[in-house]
């Protein structure tokens, strides 16, 4: 069970009382991922493209509610708090926003895009939601493929999976640490590409 347990409402004979007691004007919450811009690299960049292509996810996190795990298999969602935009798209964004802060690339892309890669990021957002183990946490796995266009193969891959503590009985509360850790990830995806590009490119002259 979450820590501050599911909106529910009782079953009641009258349907106006049950109206007023499931609908009685709560308001809804809406939260988003921090997308504060890094500092650039002070080393040079690579002479390479970046297209970032599909992040996929279950369907649960392709849609705004914030999300809990009950057990090993329930997955529920919370009735009045919401992300501002399904999680698996808040991924990409702050991918791709980051990627292009780092000054490591000569661009950073969506795939689609009129842009030419040389490179293709492809990945997966398998998990972003409250879990309750004993202690409340916020988990967050992410996997990611780089696959090179000109040989067509994938040339790295990377996981991470870790569960934040949440620091207090509050959504909000999930909602942060959520946050925490899932720029933490993509702190650690960006490391192993730059050790990537580093060990196999070369930086600019």
């Amino acid at each position: 069970m979450p820590m501050r347990g599911r909106v529910r409402c009782s079953v009641l004979t009258l349907a106006t009382l049950a109206l007023t007691a499931c609908g009685g004007g709560r308001p809804i919450r809406y939260y988003t991922v921090n997308r504060a811009s890094v500092p650039a690299a002070t080393a040079q960049g690579y002479p390479i493209t970046i297209l970032i292509g599909h992040i996929g996810a279950p369907e649960f996190l392709q849609d705004e509610p914030v999300a809990y795990r009950s057990g090993q298999n329930e997955v529920g969602t919370y009735q009045y708090h919401y992300w501002s935009e399904p999680p698996v798209h808040m991924v990409k964004v702050v991918l791709i926003r980051r990627l292009r802060d780092s000054g490591r690339y000569q661009s950073v892309s969506e795939l689609g895009s009129s842009a030419q890669g040389d490179f293709v990021l492809h990945g997966r957002l398998d998990d972003f939601e409250e879990v309750d183990t004993g202690g409340t946490a916020a988990l967050v796995a992410l996997e990611f493929e780089l696959i090179d266009r000109k040989v067509r193969k994938t040339v790295w891959r990377q996981t991470y999976t870790h569960s934040e503590p949440v620091q207090g009985r509050e959504v909000s509360d999930v909602v942060a640490a959520l946050d925490h850790n899932l720029n933490q990830g993509i702190t650690e995806i960006i490391s192993g590409l730059d050790a990537y590009f580093a060990a196999n490119v070369g930086e600019k002259k």
